[in-house]
């Protein structure tokens, strides 16, 4: 089954994010090209990333929960790039923990389903009746070890409950598409190292998170032909945690 070999197009969503940006750098690495979204606000990020990776990384703005969004992207950047085969959708958020008994209402629950589940099912949507046309593709989703343990989500229920809810989309969706040669897996990181969290926990020993370029090079396995037989896994990286 055809899927993303070298000089493919591929879509990293959450593109100006600190995993993201690692994702975009292990892509084009590998040599692929890269189409990077972001939202508008991250736009000067993307130009940033353009001027350091050259052609092979051209930026995008767009909210990835849009359809409308999504559909104009598409074809903008296939008339530039060409038809994406593969896809990382790393955009996603997390608003800080706290028991289920302690919230104030509702609103940190709503924004948490907006950026982590409906950005991960609309972008879904939108890729792959396009890759089920064509008979191949691949696309990995951002999970958390939670997904599949939500007794260790313990403090943050809410961001555990939309996490695990990508994980079970993409298996789900995964099963739907595998007849048309297209694979959906998901990736299960503890904590990442990336400045914000370093800043957010400074007594934390950061010798037992996840790097980025571990993690990056984790999707782009998974994007490439050599996982072609894998497809609605959960893959743990969980660094020393």
């Amino acid at each position: 089954m055809a899927q993303t070999t070298k000089g493919s197009t591929i879509v990293v969503t959450g593109a100006a994010g600190a995993l993201g940006e690692g994702v975009v750098r292990s892509l084009v690495a590998r040599g692929h090209r890269v189409a990077a979204v972001a939202r508008a606000s991250s736009e000067a990020r993307l130009r940033a990333l353009e001027a350091e990776l050259g052609d092979a990384c051209v930026g995008f703005s767009a909210d990835v929960a849009s359809i409308d969004d999504w559909t104009a992207l598409l074809r903008d950047l296939t008339s530039r790039l060409g038809t994406p085969t593969g896809a990382a959708l790393v955009a996603g958020g997390w608003t800080g923990g706290f028991p289920l008994h302690e919230a104030q209402g509702d609103a940190s629950y709503r924004t948490l389903l907006a950026q982590n589940l409906d950005t991960v099912r609309t972008s879904l949507h939108a890729l792959l009746p396009g890759m089920v046309a064509e008979r191949r593709g691949s696309i990995v989703v951002v999970g958390a070890r939670p997904s599949l343990r939500p007794e260790l989500g313990a403090g943050m229920a809410d961001y555990t409950a939309t996490k695990a809810a990508v994980v079970a989309l993409a298996q789900a969706a995964a099963a739907e598409v595998l007849p048309h040669h297209v694979r959906i897996n998901a990736i299960l990181p503890t904590t990442i190292d990336t400045p914000s969290n370093r800043q957010a926990m400074p007594g934390a020993d950061v010798t037992t998170w996840v790097s980025i370029p571990s993690l990056a090079g984790v999707v782009a396995f998974l994007l490439s032909d050599e996982a072609r037989d894998i497809s609605g896994a959960a893959i743990p990286v969980y660094g020393r945690a």
